[in-house]
């Protein structure tokens, strides 16, 4: 018996690898955040499977139902929305299934971010633009963030800045991350990126926030902020240069 971390994606049913479709299809039990995971994607799970809508579950009740299902032999399907290497709460529960002695692996999924980008049709990665992407989030009412990692230290950075969990807080954003970025910088949000209701707005710092006010988004949605969103002007990679030493 496994408990399978698969990422879900950002929401298209037909973005899950192949692997993530497999072990979906496989297992008895999935673990599902329902305020993240579109019901269609359930439809892959098994007839007979028990599904768990996690949504409103603390980490020990969601805990619980996998030592249950590892009790009875049953392998687990614990979908988590994008990718869980980042913001997914996956690291707390595999720490709990370790002292419980409970197997487990873990399948990678489309990140949300690279949906958004995708979308907004734009490399995160300009040549002389930018070539770091950091992403991050806010604190708000969530688990406080490091020292060092607020938004205005990350902004110093440079590069292209990728917010999750935090549309929300939009004003909060702008202001912290203008000194840095300077008012005019191309920001952008999407909502419910690779899914049929997608909302894909563009912008600049100065502007991004009242248009996602106007859309009315409160969740879902994927910040991104920098130069690279808006970049014409640049030369061409080194990696197909006609310069580039190729023997």
């Amino acid at each position: 018996m496994t408990v399978h971390f698969i990422g879900a994606g950002p929401g298209a049913v037909d973005l899950l690898t192949l692997r993530a479709r497999d072990l979906v299809a496989a297992s008895p039990v999935c673990l599902y955040a329902g305020s993240l995971v579109p019901p269609e994607m359930l439809e892959l799970c098994p007839p007979d499977a028990r599904t768990v809508d996690t949504a409103l579950m603390t980490l020990a009740e969601i805990v619980d139902e996998m030592v249950r299902a590892h009790e009875h032999g049953l392998d687990v399907a614990r979908l988590a929305s994008g990718d869980p290497s980042v913001f997914s709460a996956m690291a707390e529960q595999m720490r709990r299934l370790d002292a419980a002695g409970v197997p487990y692996d873990v399948t990678p999924g489309v990140p949300a971010y690279a949906a958004a980008a995708a979308s907004l049709r734009r490399e995160l990665t300009v040549p002389t633009v930018a070539q770091t992407v950091t992403l991050t989030r806010i604190a708000a009412r969530a688990t406080p963030m490091p020292e060092g990692e607020s938004l205005e230290a990350l902004g110093t950075a440079g590069g292209t800045l990728v917010l999750h969990l935090a549309v929300h807080r939009i004003d909060e954003v702008v202001k912290e991350l203008a000194p840095s970025y300077g008012a005019d910088c191309p920001a952008a949000v999407v909502a419910y990126a690779s899914r049929e209701h997608e909302i894909v707005l563009r912008g600049r710092l100065d502007d991004i926030a009242h248009a996602v006010h106007e859309a009315g988004i409160q969740r879902t949605a994927v910040i991104i902020v920098g130069p690279a969103l808006a970049a014409e002007q640049f030369p061409d990679s080194h990696l197909y240069s006609d310069t580039r030493c190729r023997a």
